[in-house]
């Protein structure tokens, strides 16, 4: 039977791969990959689109198709045969993209179509792929010398080994945890069904009592309702502390941290770039490391004025009603929801009642087929786990337009967060167009005692959030692989389309039509969505500044940063002193886990969410002056942001929607920071 990893003829197998598919289909598709480059490389004639290009994308994308399953399946299924396969065909599918972004002959050959009469005739996604190309050979070290490439390769190797390492310990460290509470008294104050959902937890283990762990349903409504002090102290250092130097030596992402930054400072030098953030901006938006700290550091003094007053709020509460004289990391989040009580009247526990999955999931297909003039339906596809689910989406005549994979809960062998990733994207073939496939993966509480699942309202942003990335990459109408869907776009505007999209869960349009009281059947009460609106700014100055901390760690980290000299945590204090109102203890160790810089894609971009979010709160601002389901807006938001893809500079797709270039007024207004907010 064929590997199913070399099976392109439809839908990824899910149901057929095995661990050990891989190395054997690895194998295969890096040696045509070769064979393909090498007669390329060596044509007698001149480089064409059709006779180069597109045979290079083809090799390519077999590839990267295959390896795509791979990785999703670590990510969400992830066992120990599993995760051996993948670290045994990282190296392998590392090393042949570097040495092909390295190899001077297809570089030749660009320039030669870049250069050739031919190339003008091109249309503007096409020319525009090639100029990418161009880019990152540079990048990747085609023109330094043989010992330099020598060089950088082994630093891409070792660096995606690392990388996979750090994540691979977070996920051990999240997964080693639990505590089973046996006291009563001790789970007071946590909602029933996060007690329900904890007490099956441990009966499944055969114990008594409630068992919570490190996985988001069950940590975070600890720290927000628990009570019980203890309880929460015990969780929050056991969650801060994860994959650092107080647990297992072989879990410990410190080390780890100090030989990614070294690596990339010398990569960085290799390419004639002073440090790794200069690398970082190259494909970014943003020009140059001082203008990002500089948007950075501007963002952060509008927001340190409420973030001042929105943690004074906390500790008056804490000091004068609670008996808490001195707040510490793991009452804040406690405090603050009994200070939203207060204010609001109404908890977001209450709130979550009215967002049952099967609403949510009709009221977020509702938006996008109003907008977007598209027809969501449930689907059938082979999958990983018999959680996640299929669905198409298609055009008004019935035509498909694309296909995703939706996976919500949380469990053991899953990575943590949410995310949005492509199993295939838009091309045209010679017989037909290949339609978009993408996976949308969150980790929500898991449906308990055969009822449906119910989702806080920041889930629900979580949800939109992602499938924002997910229309990104579904409704591009880019024919060309290297700048469909979101191929080709600067990470720095990768977010628009994502965070555009949580601007819907604050509009009683929107909200009227997608919640349903898990008791009573009622929807939303006006009053409660009122109180909602009114606390949507609660604390935002402090969210606004954790993630600007963030931002700037990550950007003064890869940029002034000397990790033979320097240390990340010493560092990190240093920002906090600047910028946080809430010091954590001394012990917390939140760069062990920050998987988006060592893991992930972000670094030196991590302030890509905020600079995105200047657009997407622009691009909303459209919505709020011609109508939030304004079915024309949405065609325009669709033809010149989500269709266009990476097929040109992503300031220009938003001027061609807003008519202007972005301000910065929308995204102040959203979170309270404006004097008429």
């Amino acid at each position: 039977m064929l590997n199913p990893l070399l099976d392109f003829s439809a839908l990824p197998r899910f149901g057929d791969i095995r661990p050990e598919h891989v190395a054997p289909a690895l194998d295969q598709l890096i040696g045509e990959g070769r064979a393909t480059i090498e007669r390329l490389a060596t044509a007698a004639v001149p480089p064409t689109w059709e006779n180069f290009v597109e045979p290079l994308d083809d090799a390519n994308e077999r590839l990267g198709r295959a390896w795509s399953q791979v990785t999703h399946l670590n990510f969400v299924v992830n066992t120990p045969a599993l995760r051996e396969a993948y670290n045994a065909g990282l190296p392998k599918v590392t090393e042949f993209f570097t040495a092909q972004g390295q190899d001077l002959r297809l570089f030749s050959r660009f320039r030669a179509l870049a250069s050739s009469p031919a190339f003008s005739a091109l249309s503007s996604a096409r020319r525009r792929h090639v100029e990418n190309e161009l880019r990152d050979f540079r990048l990747g070290g085609a023109e330094l010398p043989d010992a330099g490439k020598a060089r950088f390769k082994q630093l891409q190797e070792e660096l995606a080994g690392l990388a996979a390492r750090f994540q691979d310990n977070v996920l051990d460290a999240t997964n080693a945890f639990s505590h089973v509470e046996k006291d009563p008294a001790n789970v007071a104050g946590i909602p029933a069904d996060v007690l329900e959902a904890a007490k099956a937890l441990a009966a499944q283990g055969g114990e008594e009592g409630w068992k919570f762990t490190l996985h988001a349903p069950s940590y975070m409504p600890v720290m927000q309702y628990a009570d019980h002090r203890p309880l929460r102290e015990q969780l929050y250092r056991a969650f801060v502390t994860r994959a650092a130097e107080f647990g297992k030596p072989e879990w410990d992402n410190g080390p780890l941290i100090g030989q990614i930054l070294a690596r990339r400072e010398e990569a960085a030098k290799l390419l004639g770039f002073a440090t790794f953030a200069e690398v970082s901006l190259a494909t970014k938006m943003a020009g140059a490391p001082a203008e990002v700290v500089a948007f950075l550091e501007d963002l952060a003094a509008r927001a340190r004025p409420h973030a001042e007053r929105d943690m004074a709020q906390v500790r008056a509460l804490a000091r004068d009603e609670l008996g808490l004289p001195d707040i510490c990391a793991w009452d804040v989040a406690w405090v603050s929801e009994k200070l939203r009580q207060k204010r609001y009247s109404f908890s977001e526990n209450e709130v979550k009642q009215y967002f049952p999955e099967d609403v949510v999931l009709a009221g977020l297909f509702r938006v996008i087929e109003t907008l977007y003039g598209v027809k969501v339906k449930p689907a059938k596809a082979a999958s990983w786990h018999p959680d996640a689910r299929f669905f198409s989406i298609e055009d008004a005549k019935g035509g498909l337009v694309g296909q995703f994979y939706l996976d919500l809960y949380a469990r053991e062998g899953k990575r943590s967060g949410a995310w949005m990733d492509d199993a295939r994207n838009r091309r045209r073939l010679a017989a037909h167009v290949q339609t978009p496939v993408a996976f949308l993966t969150c980790n929500f509480a898991a449906p308990v005692g055969g009822r449906t699942a119910l989702f806080t309202h920041s889930e629900v942003i979580t949800l939109f959030h992602e499938f924002g990335h997910g229309l990104h990459q579904m409704l591009t109408r880019v024919e060309d692989l290297g700048v469909s869907g979101i191929n080709g776009v600067e990470w720095d505007a990768v977010e628009l389309p994502s965070q555009f999209m949580e601007n819907f869960c604050w509009e009683w349009d929107v909200l009227e039509h997608m919640t349903r009281h898990v008791g009573t059947g009622e929807p939303l009460p006006r009053p409660l969505f009122d109180k909602m609106i009114a606390a949507r700014n609660f604390q935002s100055g402090l969210a606004f500044l954790r993630q600007i901390e963030f931002a700037l760690f990550d950007m003064h980290l890869h940029h002034d940063f000397v990790p033979a000299r320097d240390s990340w945590l010493g560092l990190l204090h240093q920002v906090r002193e600047r910028v946080a109102v809430i010091l954590p203890p001394a012990w917390n160790r939140f760069p062990c886990q920050f998987s988006h810089i060592f893991g992930g894609g972000y670094a030196a971009g991590y302030y890509s969410y905020k600079w995105a979010e200047v657009l997407s709160a622009d691009a909303f601002a459209a919505f709020e002056e011609e109508g939030v389901l304004n079915g024309k807006t949405g065609a325009r938001f669709r033809d010149e942001i989500l269709g266009v893809g990476g097929s040109r500079p992503a300031i220009e797709s938003f001027v061609a929607f807003r008519g202007r270039k972005p301000s910065m007024d929308a995204l102040l207004r959203h979170n309270g920071m404006t004097a008429t907010a």
